[in-house]
């Protein structure tokens, strides 16, 4: 059903800037009439004109925060259109002004006099306030022009006539608004020729604020240069340092900046510093180190990890599962060929390869944060959704070349597989905007309060297939981050490494050469790759050094659901540890790696491999339970396994070791040996 077409956003300001038109209109025929007014028309006069300044002023901030984005339809020339309705707010403001000096020239008592002084400084003041606005509105509005490319030709003239601009702030020096003065929250190093280095709790004079984040300072020295606003913040006049201390007098809290180099800032009591002593309370932690500087602007909480912390939706395990068909009687990815005796290949939209390269130039935070785990997770995403389960793969480093990773395509051996690669994607997804949504993270505690979370130091979309539906070719592709969470755009991951408007093609070059960045290969299937993934269900993100693991569970699946059981109808509990219990596996990789150490076994052996090796560590109280990027955990889990397989090579299995009175072994329960399909089944709600 089609839906009325609604009013826009800017249809709303257009309609609230004729009404005010009007009101002004009005209020200047009323005050142009013949004779003198009196003093309480004078005095009303005066007050409707505050009062509409103010109502301008609202609609004027309202125009400022108006994205194209927001329409529900189409709007040609958005950009004029907004300018056009500015200059008519302009005008009317300009208008009021006028008629406000007049009334308050005419003979006027010397109480009204007094009360009309009082009334134009709350006017000015007010305009003062609403320019500091629009100064900062029209930043956040020409970074989003330059992010789409509008204004380049106008970015490259400012670069080129940097030294006419900074003359001309000069002269004009006296003319800047207020809070032209800002303080360093951290150390910065020139990076180029043109910037200007500065310490920490240095004050630097702001002569031009440029869209691109890189603004025109001078220092006490009077040397000037470029900066990144990310390390500044305002410095507070002192009437509104003792307005701050007469409000919060009542509670003085202390606040640490923890940057780069491990200093700290002194405590400050002024409205920066109670801003991020409200940060702290309200806000994450991530929020807190944003605002400290302690690390680069564009980094968010990780999304990926969070969905994977609210449950089972997004784990590989999930999708492992047969998904049964709408009506609930059949399953869905699982069809028995009595021929080959075997489950059904299945075919999907999407079947490929994709080798994880390397990540360069990933900025490092602080040093009061300690790195537990680089690493980068990856999943299909359409844009809005994600589709398929959040796959990890570990990265490693040097420590000479702490901002390039490195990963291990084709594991094996020892190697564990969470190093892997090498990585099969499958998908049956129409959407046209299928893509795959790579973040790249880090995993951290923080030394002062031990507290450990997960950082996103960028992320990139790469679309598999093009506008006219054909897949994108297999290759090797160079994807530059992005700063901020997926659902943010036009954000940088770092702005001290900004992609500034360079004069050449050469200095363009370099400057990319400093972007972060993930080098990835897509590669086609050949013939045997293809019918080991045909096996595996419709949507599956996974590793390649265990792919046959998976293959060996999904034909397992197959015999006991399809090709053993008494009836289609029946749904008794089936008696099948490796069935109840292997999907927990993908979620475990040491566990994993356990069970794909042989590679010479059948089927049959499978199940004998996985009672011996795996089934027994799962309720064991002597392994504990698997924690992410816990180096503790991890060494105690690897020696653990190391032991209990050294233990069943010399007895034979693990007999032993299941009826030794040394194995502790948690308390026997049902569904460790009950696998009930019909509570386990992916249900198709569509």
């Amino acid at each position: 059903m089609l839906r009325g077409r609604g009013r826009g956003p800017l249809q709303m300001v257009q309609r609230r800037n004729q009404d005010l038109r009007l009101q002004v209109g009005r209020l200047l025929s009323e005050s142009q009439l013949k004779g003198a007014l009196d003093a309480s028309k004078r005095q009303d006069i005066y007050q409707r004109c505050i009062q509409l300044k103010r109502e301008i002023d609202e609609n004027r901030k309202a125009l400022k925060n108006l994205n194209k984005g927001d329409e529900p339809a189409p709007v040609g020339n958005y950009n004029q259109r907004k300018e056009d309705e500015e200059n008519v707010l302009e005008k009317l403001t300009k208008q009021l002004q006028e008629l406000a000096e007049t009334i308050s020239k005419e003979n006027v008592t010397p109480e009204e006099k007094v009360q009309n002084i009082s009334q134009a400084e709350e006017l000015e003041d007010s305009e003062e306030t609403e320019d500091e606005e629009e100064e900062d509105d029209d930043e956040d509005e020409d970074e989003d022009d330059i992010s789409e490319g509008e204004e380049s030709e106008e970015s490259d003239e400012e670069d080129e006539e940097v030294e006419e601009e900074e003359e001309e702030e000069d002269e004009s020096s006296d003319e800047q608004p207020r809070n032209k003065e800002y303080i360093a929250v951290g150390d910065f190093v020139a990076q180029q020729a043109g910037d200007l280095t500065f310490k920490k709790d240095e004050v630097l004079l702001i002569l031009k604020k440029k869209p691109d984040g890189w603004w025109i300072a001078k220092n006490i020295h009077g040397n000037k240069g470029l900066v990144p606003k990310t390390y500044l913040e305002p410095c507070v006049k002192e009437k509104e340092d003792q307005k701050y201390s007469e409000e919060e007098s009542e509670e003085d809290v202390e606040v640490v900046d923890e940057t780069a180099d491990g200093t700290e800032i002194k405590p400050r009591t002024d409205s920066h510093w109670s801003a991020i002593r409200k940060a702290i309370t309200e806000s994450n932690t991530i929020d807190v180190l944003t605002a400290m500087g302690a690390i680069p602007a564009g980094f968010r909480p990780s999304t990926l990890y969070q969905l994977l912390e609210e449950g089972s939706q997004f784990q590989a395990g999930y999708f492992l599962q047969p998904e049964l068909t709408p009506s609930q009687l059949a399953f869905k990815d699982m069809i028995w060929d009595p021929e080959n005796g075997s489950i059904k290949p299945r075919p999907s939209r999407v079947s490929l390869i994709l080798t994880l390269w390397s990540c360069k130039m990933i900025p490092l935070p602080g040093v009061s944060l300690q790195i537990l785990s680089r690493h980068v997770r990856f999943c299909l995403f359409d844009g809005s959704k994600v589709l398929s389960n959040i796959h990890t793969v570990r990265a490693t480093w040097q420590p000479k070349k702490p901002k390039t990773w490195t990963f291990s395509p084709r594991v094996t051996g020892i190697l564990p597989c969470l190093l892997d690669g090498d990585c099969f994607i499958r998908s049956n997804s129409s959407s046209p905007e299928l893509g795959i949504l790579f973040e790249v993270g880090v995993s951290y505690v923080r030394n002062s309060t031990g507290e450990k979370g997960e950082l996103s130091c960028g992320w990139v979309f790469l679309k598999l297939f093009d506008a006219n539906g054909i897949p994108i070719p297999p290759k090797t592709y160079e994807l530059y981050l992005n700063g901020g969470t997926p659902y943010e755009k036009g954000i940088e991951v770092d702005p001290s490494v900004s992609r500034r408007t360079a004069s050449s093609v050469f200095h363009q070059m370099m400057t990319m050469r400093r972007q972060p960045q993930l080098l990835v290969k897509l590669r086609s299937l050949n013939r045997r790759s293809r019918s080991i993934l045909s096996l595996l269900p419709e949507t599956l993100i996974g590793s390649m050094c265990y792919v046959h693991l998976l293959v060996f569970y999904r034909e397992i699946l197959g015999d006991v659901l399809l090709k053993d059981r008494i009836s289609m109808q029946n749904a008794d509990l089936i008696s099948s540890p490796i069935l109840a219990t292997f999907p927990k596996l993908m979620e475990q990789p040491d566990l994993m790696d356990v069970l794909r150490r042989d590679r010479e076994f059948l089927k049959s052996m499978f199940i004998l491999v996985y009672h011996d090796c795996v089934y027994p560590l799962l309720h064991s109280t002597l392994l504990p339970p698997f924690r992410w990027a816990e180096e503790e955990t991890e060494a105690i889990r690897w020696k653990v396994t190391c032991d209990f397989l050294k233990q069943n090579q010399e007895n034979s299995g693990a007999l032993h070791a299941l009826l030794s009175p040394e194995g502790v072994h948690d308390p026997f329960d049902i569904s460790e040996q009950a696998f009930d399909f019909l509570e386990e089944a992916r249900k198709n709600v569509n």
